[in-house]
């Protein structure tokens, strides 16, 4: 069975703000409009499409498997804006510090939003 996941919904307050902040730290492409949506697009034909609402936002976890070269680049973007990251899931425990799981390297962070985003250069469970 090829079972791919191809997009999934994030709530915003701003869908254009939130989908800008993400494609901007990560160097995606420019999100593009579909319908109501503001699409930001992965690999593997994945998407993350951003939709406005004035409800209370529930946070959600998104995780970004990066190279070794992008995680500094993204790094440099995260500490350049003063966003503030942390080593362990939970803010704010190893807030300041990057984490070296798998012998890669991974950290978390919030959106405008409140959702909780991750990079890591490893996946869980690949060793090191």
């Amino acid at each position: 069975m090829a079972v791919e996941l191809n997009h999934t919904i994030v709530a915003s307050k701003d869908k254009v703000a939130g989908a800008t902040f993400l494609a901007e730290l990560l160097a995606l492409p420019e999100p593009r409009e579909f319908g109501p949506f503001q699409v930001v697009e992965l690999a593997h034909g994945l998407s993350l499409d951003f939709a406005s609402t004035d409800e209370d936002i529930h946070p959600q976890h998104y995780a970004f498997l990066v190279t070794e070269p992008e995680f500094d680049q993204i790094f440099a973007r995260i500490t350049d804006r003063g966003i503030r990251f942390w080593a362990e899931p939970h803010p704010p425990h190893g807030e300041g510090e990057i984490n070296t799981r798998d012998g890669g390297r991974g950290l978390y962070f919030a959106s405008p939003d409140g959702h909780y985003l991750e990079i890591l250069t490893r996946p869980y469970g690949s060793g090191g």
